[in-house]
């Protein structure tokens, strides 16, 4: 029971950035700031790997467009590591605490994953790229600044976590139109490279008189 604070908080911090959670615990944990971190996150190859990610992410994540597609791709990533990531926390002996850690992780980091991909597609319905930019560095700063909390408060750690992921539900179902002109605007754009395509491969009659 003591570890499920830092499992929720790792788990929504995971949907939001899933290397940046490995990278952060594993340093941590190597460093022996923390004691809670399991030693599979604090093998070299696993930080060195999750560092080079979260550097990979931070890019694409500030790219409008490109930031969804990411998204699209991390929709099984994001709540497999979690639930990876919570697992390791509750310990290594396969019990059903572990397994419940597990699934605890795993969905919680699924549900904020859903709020960061939604409010994402809100965000691309406006033409200007530095609010993607804005909003990318404000999740990296919270998130970091969220899981070094959690190492020293746990507790706190997960309120803080539990209200934010709150929070970000409410405002998906308030940009709900907007997310929904997303989606509008990109089947509208497949049409159009369809019809050029068509176009450029229909082929071309010429009228002898």
């Amino acid at each position: 029971m003591s570890v499920l604070p830092l499992v929720f908080t790792s788990g929504w911090a995971s949907g939001i950035n899933a290397y940046a959670v490995v990278f952060l615990l594993g340093v941590l944990g190597a460093t022996g700031v923390s004691d809670d971190v399991p030693g599979a996150l604090e093998r070299p190859e696993v930080v060195v790997v999750a560092g080079l990610l979260f550097l990979v992410e931070a890019v694409a994540d500030k790219v409008p467009y490109l930031d969804t597609v990411w998204d699209g791709v991390h929709t099984v990533v994001r709540p497999v590591s979690g639930a990876v990531v919570a697992a390791l926390l509750a310990g290594q002996d396969g019990s059903l605490p572990q397994l419940a850690a597990g699934a605890l992780g795993g969905s919680t980091a699924l549900a904020s994953h859903l709020v960061k991909a939604g409010t994402r597609m809100a965000v691309n319905t406006s033409p200007e790229p530095a609010s993607n930019i804005v909003l990318s560095f404000l999740e990296d700063l919270v998130v970091a600044g969220v899981i070094v909390f959690a190492v020293f408060h746990p507790v706190a750690a997960a309120t803080v976590a539990a209200v934010l992921l709150g929070l970000g539900l409410l405002t998906v179902a308030l940009v709900a139109s907007r997310i929904r002109r997303f989606w509008r605007r990109r089947r509208e754009r497949r049409r159009e490279r369809a019809f050029a395509r068509g176009r450029a491969g229909a082929p071309t009659y010429v009228h002898r008189g």
